[in-house]
């Protein structure tokens, strides 16, 4: 019956892709800001977790922003959410080697062009902001291919055709719980990673700075470049405003935010500094255009452990 499901759920799924893959960019970015409508302003608030995307947003920049500025960004986040889907299931048709640059510019991206000349593994890092797709797409052009670590959905079918969304331009998809061991083989041979690095890692996570507020962040990335001297870099793919007259396609703006290298950390917690430095460059990229980033993750979801008050303790001891 599961499977049945699953494949009645693959073949509305593809009914979809064949329609959007007959859309104009213009019409595309309309269908998104009407789905966006529907979602944000027609559903009940319960529904779309509303209170988790605003509460998120308060939290990370406190006053700065009205509950009426709030509320416009969270209908930002649906419609660039619309807008990210319809990107990836044109841009096999749209990006490739010889049109990229009609929808690429790049920021400063001497430090990218030196990290992956550098004959050192690279760790490539983003979050659920932008459209994160475009950014390793662009890299496998180029043929620089990296081992992809993403969540194995729930449906077989719709895994699958994302894998071979992902693998187009010569990447390979990995696991994120069961390809360990791949991952693992592909840096011992010198290969590259691609991961997100925003996920609330649990209570065992490591704790550092998001936004002014302690984020549970794993640390497996981190413990990765240090035993295999892999530089980490964090990248963005920022959707530009639509521009006037005909439009090719959305424009992004494509750039490096940081290159960290292990070997200049001087910490006498490298893992931790080295996970610190990678979420404030996260968080840096996001503030350039907020409403492009995932608000209704819960990125605060594990709290720090409190410690102990021992006080009582040291004082009966020194008495």
């Amino acid at each position: 019956m599961l499977k049945l499901r699953h494949r009645i759920e693959f073949v509305i799924f593809q009914t979809l892709v064949c329609i959007v893959d007959c859309l104009s960019p213009r019409t595309s970015a309309w269908l998104a800001k009407c789905l966006a409508s529907f979602i944000h302003f027609g559903l009940p608030r319960k529904w779309t977790r509303y209170q988790v995307s605003h509460g998120n947003l308060r939290r990370a920049f406190g006053d700065k922003y009205t509950d009426a500025e709030i509320e416009m960004i969270v209908y930002g986040m649906w419609v660039h959410l619309f807008r990210t889907v319809t990107e990836i299931v044109q841009g096999a048709r749209k990006i490739h080697l010889h049109s990229y640059r009609r929808v690429i510019e790049f920021a400063d991206f001497t430090r990218t062009n030196e990290a992956i000349c550098s004959g050192r593994r690279v760790l490539m890092l983003g979050g659920h902001f932008g459209n994160w797709e475009i950014g390793t797409s662009l890299f496998g052009l180029w043929g620089f291919p990296m081992g992809i670590v993403a969540r194995e959905m729930d449906n077989p079918y719709l895994h699958d055709w994302f894998r071979k969304q992902r693998e187009l331009t010569g990447h390979r998809m990995l696991l994120k719980s069961g390809d360990y061991d791949e991952m693992i083989h592909l840096l011992e041979k010198g290969g590259n990673l691609g991961l997100l690095c925003d996920q609330d890692a649990g209570p065992r996570g490591v704790f550092v700075d998001f936004f002014g507020n302690p984020a549970s962040t794993f640390k497996s990335i981190a413990l990765l470049a240090l035993e295999y001297d892999a530089l980490i870099m964090v990248g963005y793919s920022i959707r530009k405003p639509d521009e006037t007259g005909d439009m090719f396609w959305p424009r992004f703006e494509v750039g490096c935010e940081a290159v960290i290298d292990p070997r200049e950390l001087k910490s006498v917690d490298p893992v931790g500094e080295i996970t610190q430095q990678y979420t404030a460059a996260l968080e840096r990229a996001i503030r350039r255009a907020p409403e492009q980033y995932f608000w209704i993750h819960r990125r605060w979801k594990s709290e720090p452990r409190k410690r102990k008050n021992t006080e009582p303790n040291e004082q009966r001891l020194a008495g």
